[in-house]
């Protein structure tokens, strides 16, 4: 079983036991997360494409760490005019570990449901 879940303005394909980095979230290690935005799940053979999303689908997953990615140098010059700019990034970033996918059964006809 597996889903695609939107987070942070990216999508991410996830399994039950992995292990993600996602756009900063709210919440210390240890807390519980769900995203609801689940554009697609595969269970058992059934696949649930949704449109946007999954009624009724959820990922369940906890938070491990807060930590920030490596160092981004931003750079900006103007030839021949003495301007030079240096300055350095690190995004936050949110590593959490999926626990589960919770599929209810779809309410309505919104959501597409195909063999493979």
């Amino acid at each position: 079983m597996y889903a695609v879940i939107e987070t942070g303005g990216k999508q991410y394909r996830v399994r039950p036991g992995d292990h993600l980095l996602v756009e900063k979230l709210p919440g210390e290690a240890g807390d519980k997360v769900v995203f609801d935005r689940v554009l697609l799940v595969v269970d058992n053979g059934s696949v649930y494409i949704g449109r946007p999303i999954v009624e009724g689908a959820q990922v369940e997953a906890t938070i491990v760490r807060q930590t920030r990615g490596p160092k981004i140098i931003v750079f900006k010059y103007k030839p021949k005019k003495r301007y030079r700019r240096k300055k350095g990034h690190r995004q936050y970033y949110t590593e959490v570990e999926i626990d589960r996918i919770a599929l209810s059964a779809p309410a309505s006809a919104e959501a597409e449901v195909t063999e493979a």
